[in-house]
């Protein structure tokens, strides 16, 4: 059963000047993990990061290391939650998680669909 979907987008200029002028961003938006990428693959994650909220309904409760969106070796975006983020998705009955990341024009859009079993 679907709970929930978000979908954010993000202009590929705008994120990367963010980057270049807002020192630490990077840093306390992204795990060690997912920081080796270029920044339009940042861009897509962030968007990833801001979709999931719209499916939790607003950011109270989440870290934003505690949302993973890393890709499988096919290129398959995925994302991991763990924490009191992941503890807040299971108070909504979610399960699983769906996303998908596209980059054009410009911008990164990511969709996030959660899925529970009720």
């Amino acid at each position: 059963m679907i709970i929930g979907v978000g979908v954010d987008v993000v202009d590929l200029t705008r994120f990367e000047n963010t980057l270049a002028d807002t020192p630490g961003f990077a840093e306390r938006i992204f795990a060690d993990v997912e920081r080796d990428a270029k920044p339009q693959t940042l861009a897509g994650r962030w968007a990833a990061k801001e979709a999931l909220v719209k499916v939790l309904g607003d950011s109270t409760g989440l870290n934003w290391h505690d949302v993973l969106v890393l890709r499988e070796d096919t290129g398959k975006p995925t994302i991991a939650l763990s924490g009191a983020t992941k503890q807040r998705a299971t108070s909504l009955g979610i399960t699983n998680l769906h996303l998908s990341i596209s980059h054009d024009a410009g911008i990164a859009c990511a969709f996030v669909v959660a899925e529970g079993d009720n």
